[in-house]
């Protein structure tokens, strides 16, 4: 098998047309969005059918998994957010750095809004926000951490939060979680691969070979040096394809077969696990220029 092969990836499973329909039934309810974004792909990671969706209701970005992607891009790309008018922050949302930075910008964005409910007597009345984005990009844990306790169902696999559902997440707030939603047809083959990269969809959809032929010659164009070291590379990987790569990085972790064979396919789970947990170093898979 050539595990360089391109593959395009496809879903769209039935429950999220639920979800698609139980955010529009919602959104009267949320007085602004989160979209929670990967900052290793934020564009792959943005729903293109959101602005649709939420029309002018207010937008905060929260750029999540701030620790595996390059600091120097997430920067960048929070300053794109925020010329177009959105509030926009970074954070871990796993470990909980940077979250509290939720509760100011939305209060900076519902200002007006909160001084009418001064206004007209409405004084304690909770800010609600509707937490959204794509399968395994950290919703829930966002929402443990804000609520100070396990309140939300949180797995690293795409596909565990299937209800929507309210909680407090801090005095005078509340946040709905919602479950990942993507959409029916992916924009490029470059924004399936980048999801299937860093799990945002469920291995049952992709081969895992050829998705980690593809991650490694993007990691060969963008980060060499951190794929050179990880796997302690001194060979000339320019003119390989990704399954030659594969096969060598393989062969290098001792991971042989009977005969001294490549297990490719347990290269290839090594690899993405690796990928995904910045082993091979904070990389964003699509960066801007400064």
């Amino acid at each position: 098998m050539n595990g360089s092969k391109k593959q395009t990836i496809q879903w769209f499973p039935g429950h999220m047309v639920k979800t698609e329909k139980q955010i529009q039934k919602n959104l009267k309810l949320a007085d602004a969005v989160v979209e929670i974004l990967d900052a290793r792909i934020p564009l792959s990671s943005h729903n293109p059918q959101l602005g649709r969706l939420i029309g002018s209701k207010p937008r905060i970005i929260l750029m999540n998994k701030e620790d595996l992607a390059d600091s120097k891009q997430t920067a960048l790309w929070l300053n794109c957010f925020q010329k177009r008018g959105w509030g926009a922050f970074s954070a871990d949302c796993k470990s909980g750095k940077g979250i509290g930075s939720l509760l100011s910008q939305s209060e900076r964005l519902l200002s007006a809004k909160m001084e009418s409910w001064k206004e007209k007597g409405m004084t304690g009345k909770r800010i609600r926000l509707m937490a959204v984005g794509i399968p395994n990009v950290g919703k829930s844990s966002l929402i443990n951490r804000l609520a100070h306790g396990s309140r939300a169902a949180v797995e690293n696999r795409p596909g565990v939060t299937r209800t929507s559902q309210w909680f407090q997440i801090g005095k005078g707030f509340e946040m709905m979680d919602t479950p990942g939603v993507l959409w029916p047809k992916i924009s490029s083959r470059k924004a399936g691969e980048h999801l299937a990269f860093t799990g945002a969809v469920k291995e049952s959809t992709y081969d895992v070979e050829p998705i980690a032929c593809q991650l490694l010659e993007t990691l060969r164009q963008i980060a060499p040096d951190n794929l050179k070291k990880r796997y302690r590379i001194d060979e000339d990987i320019d003119e390989m394809d990704g399954f030659g790569m594969l096969k060598l990085i393989g062969r290098k972790r001792g991971m042989l077969s009977v005969g001294g064979v490549v297990n490719t396919e347990r290269a290839a789970h090594m690899l993405l696990d690796e990928f995904r947990s910045a082993k091979i170093g904070r990389i964003t898979l699509e960066p801007l220029k400064p």
